[in-house]
């Protein structure tokens, strides 16, 4: 029978929570990202299997780029508000729902014959360009934004201006 000692024991279950030397308090939330499903672990408590990623930083930790990929409750202990990081995880979770659902709006036509749509207080143009699909974004003070690329098909297009204005809106 092997015997494991109780500080790995606590350690193996508690992660770097049970870490020396790791901060607990005082962290920053410096992004957040949807995974689209539950696919990396915690890096703090080590257990948690997460799809949304809080980066949390910290300036007492430099290990890498200085950034570790934590869950909402995690994230809410390291930053000594849980409410903030929950809202951060609904806000994003909120976003994904409306992503999900953006390809089959109701899409008007401009008179160029493209397909555009007024949301979030930006209009959004979908249009043929080269060999694949391209949008724009306008504001309503009259900037714009333009994908820097091509995509191969309109909804792809479609969801990488959504994407765009999801982060503008952050």
């Amino acid at each position: 029978m092997m015997l494991i000692n109780e500080e790995e024991l606590v350690s193996s279950k508690r992660g770097k929570w049970s870490t020396a030397g790791i901060p607990h308090k005082g962290w920053v939330c410096e992004d957040i990202e949807d995974l689209g499903e539950p696919s990396i672990e915690c890096e703090m408590c080590e257990s948690q299997k997460i799809r949304f990623v809080h980066y949390m930083k910290h300036p007492e930790y430099q290990n890498g780029d200085g950034l570790l990929q934590v869950g909402c409750i995690c994230a809410g202990h390291m930053e000594g508000d849980l409410s903030a990081s929950r809202a951060r995880e609904a806000s994003m979770k909120s976003r994904a729902s409306k992503r999900k659902r953006w390809t089959s709006r109701a899409w008007k036509t401009s008179s160029n014959g493209n397909p555009l749509i007024k949301a979030d207080g930006y209009r959004i143009t979908i249009y043929r360009r080269a060999d694949g699909w391209a949008w724009t974004v306008g504001a309503g003070d009259s900037t714009a934004y333009h994908a820097r690329g091509n995509f191969k098909t309109i909804d792809a297009a479609k969801l990488a201006a959504f994407d765009h204005i999801t982060k503008l809106l952050s």
